[in-house]
């Protein structure tokens, strides 16, 4: 059986996740206490028709805490039948804070002594072994609802669930590193070309951008040390059963040299693997 936890703090869009994969076939369940997992699948537990997937349950702070707490133990309680993947949504603070204010919804932990800023952080120390457990983590402060429905729909259920997906992606580092890298390349030795008045308003996607990086040796120097890092490092990270890894590329604002490296990443292995995403974090 296959069995994907939802899980995150409040506002990082566990509901949007949860949706989408029941409209991938997962029987979708929210708020399920954890203690109750190991009956939900175990031999005297449901039997689900042969057309669902899988099951989707959200497991968050809603939760005793002495579930959370014991988490770890559940996950190990459960049959070697089920395939458990534990997926945690993550965003800033300020993100959150600013849909909690858009949407006008009540935080879970807030109470009157409790607000809401406050609440998000206790709701993280609660939420730790979850996170500390995560088989894939996604930032979502930068993601749309039909970005994440697509990242959801790409990295956990996927076309083809025996070949790694790759994501490429640009970021830039004043808005801090994307908590779901597993790789991060650091290009800020890159010349910038925000300092060219005639470059500045472009991005790494135009051809001038690219002309002007490879301009310079140390460009072609860099792109070759990574692709060939990647190269020589992927079949062990494939070896070692996982289904997706993220790279991402970082320069300071994320709009220029990022851009074009994640890119011409992208291009390159191409050639060579089959499940490639592309996100550049920073760009509209």
């Amino acid at each position: 059986m296959d069995l994907i936890i939802i899980s995150g703090r409040s506002g990082s869009g566990k509901s949007t996740a949860l949706h989408q994969l029941e409209d991938e076939g997962y029987f979708a369940i929210d708020n399920l206490p954890a203690s109750l997992l190991p009956a939900l699948v175990g031999d005297k537990g449901p039997q689900l028709p042969e057309l669902f997937r899988g099951i989707a349950v959200c497991i968050d702070a809603r939760n005793v805490g002495s579930d959370l707490d014991a988490f770890q133990r559940t996950l190990a309680s459960l049959p070697a039948s089920v395939s458990c993947r534990v997926l945690y949504l993550d965003a800033d603070e300020a993100t959150l804070i600013r849909r909690f204010s858009e949407t006008r919804r009540r935080h879970p932990l807030t109470t009157v002594s409790l607000p809401l800023a406050e609440a998000i952080r206790q709701e993280s120390e609660l939420l730790e072994p979850l996170a500390a457990m995560a088989s894939l983590t996604l930032d979502t402060r930068s993601m749309t609802i039909y970005e994440l429905r697509d990242a959801i729909r790409q990295r956990l259920v996927g076309p083809d669930a025996e070949e790694i997906t790759i994501l490429f992606q640009s970021f830039g580092f004043k808005r801090g590193i994307p908590s779901d890298a597993d790789l991060v390349f650091d290009l800020r030795m890159l010349p910038n070309p925000h300092w060219s008045e005639d470059l500045r308003g472009l991005t790494g996607l135009d051809r001038p951008v690219g002309e002007y990086l490879e301009s310079f040796a140390i460009t072609e120097r860099l792109f070759s040390d990574i692709a060939g890092f990647i190269e020589r490092w992927l079949p062990s990270y494939e070896e070692s059963s996982r289904s997706y890894l993220t790279i991402a590329v970082g320069c300071t604002g994320g709009q220029h040299r990022s851009v074009y490296m994640a890119h011409r990443l992208y291009q390159h292995f191409q050639a060579q693997h089959g499940q490639l995403q592309l996100r550049h974090r920073e760009l509209p």
